[in-house]
This record gives structure tokens, sequence and C-alpha cells, in this order.
């Protein structure tokens, strides 16, 4: 079993960068693919970004460019940079680990793009 926590989320105007953390405990986050998704109220959850086991990445079109995932062992956790933020991306951000069938969430992160 595997416990994910988000954190880094907050308030931020437009242009700006937050960097969010999912942090694993009870596993190394190592051995997981590890996505972020966001969801808008209302909404179902999107995919934003995702990095493999071997570190390969993908983004949504929508973020590419301006996103940036990566691991930080040390740390066991995975981030999620954030530059040139946008209103549109104001959501809940969380983080989901998958190995195999096995498929952990956390509790997410809101993450607020306002003037």
């Amino acid at each position: 079993q595997v416990q994910l926590g988000e954190s880094g989320g907050g308030l931020v105007q437009p242009g700006g960068s937050l960097r969010l953390s999912c942090a694993a405990t009870g596993s190394m986050i190592s051995v997981f693919s590890v996505e972020w998704y966001r969801q808008y109220p209302e909404k179902q959850r999107e995919l934003v970004a995702r990095i493999t086991v071997g570190g390969s990445t993908f983004y949504v079109g929508s973020v590419k460019g301006r996103f940036t995932i990566s691991r930080d062992n040390a740390k066991n956790a995975v981030l999620l940079q954030m530059n040139s933020l946008k209103p549109e991306d104001t959501a809940v951000y969380y983080c989901k680990a998958t190995l195999g069938n096995y498929q952990f969430w956390g509790q997410g992160t809101h993450v607020t793009v306002s003037s």
C-alpha cells in the first residue's frame, strides 16, 4: 500500500509559477508510473502529465512547454513545475501512481490562478 500526498498548491497571479509535489509513503515512488490530473468543478478529472518508470514524459497539449514533470527520488516524490500559469489552469490537482493493476490517488491540492 502506498499513500500519496500532494502539496504546493495555492494562489498565484497569471504568468506566475508553482511547483507541486506528490510525495509517497509506504513504498518507493520510483517503481510507479505517476500522472498528474486536474479537475474543474463539476467536471471529470483530466490527465495533465505523466512520467513513466523509465523517465519518459507526456503532456496534454494545453500545458506543453509550460509544465514539467520530474522525479525527485531523494524525496520519494514526483514534481510538477508549472510556469506561465493561466486562469484556466485553476483546478484541483491530483497525482496518481500506477503499478500493474494497482492505482493510488492522492487527496489533491488546489491551484488558483487569479489577479
